[in-house]
């Protein structure tokens, strides 16, 4: 008897509302920071990405003529980009996020400038015909790309772009014989070391 009284006085004790109050700031919280980035960059996007500029790699090296080099390069590109927009679709579908939110609006605003730039710049090498100086602009404005947008995504994806262009200053000091190479390993490793990471800890 004197427990089951002990037990109702226990059920019948207020709630702490200091208690209360810390637990609904910290749900506010974290919504808000949910809310605040955008979490939709493909991890398994990235790592598809990275093995198809891999195989590009593979097929730029055998190329004799700087031109078919370059075709293959663009080629990769334009593959990558749209296995990330697929991607980020899919993932934003699954999470039921929109890709047209402010994040996301953020995130492609920040991606945008450098690789506009890296775009402008290319033409203007390929005028020159310097082709070969190519790789370093790719990973460095890539990286700057990445940086800017991952200001408004999950952690990882800024310190992925610092490691682009930690590549691509290295490839400025590297004979351009290496350029495939530190392709591969930025467009290719990188991808799928960052795109592993993030499809374990953000949901794919």
């Amino acid at each position: 008897m004197g427990k089951t009284e002990a037990m109702r006085k226990e059920e019948n004790k207020p709630v702490n509302i200091g208690d209360r109050a810390f637990d609904n700031l910290q749900f506010i919280r974290e919504t808000m920071e949910r809310s605040a980035v955008f979490t939709s960059v493909p991890g398994y996007g990235g790592i598809l990405m990275g093995a198809t500029a891999i195989g590009a790699g593979v097929v730029a090296s055998y190329q004799t003529n700087a031109r078919f080099w370059l075709l293959t390069w663009l080629i990769e590109a334009v593959l990558a980009f749209f296995i990330g927009l697929l991607a980020m679709w899919q993932k934003s579908k699954i999470s039921q996020t929109s890709l047209n939110s402010a994040p996301a609006r953020k995130f492609a605003f920040g991606l945008a400038p450098p690789l506009i730039i890296g775009a402008v710049l290319s033409a203007m090498f390929y005028k020159n015909g310097w082709f070969y100086e190519m790789p370093s602009i790719w990973l460095l404005l890539y990286g700057a790309a990445v940086v800017c947008g991952g200001a408004n995504s999950v952690r990882v994806v800024p310190f992925a772009g610092w490691s682009f262009i930690a590549l691509g200053t290295l490839s400025v000091f590297l004979p351009v014989s290496y350029g495939n190479l530190m392709m591969a390993l930025g467009f290719g490793v990188l991808h799928i070391i960052f795109g592993a990471i993030v499809a374990r800890k953000y949901g794919g």
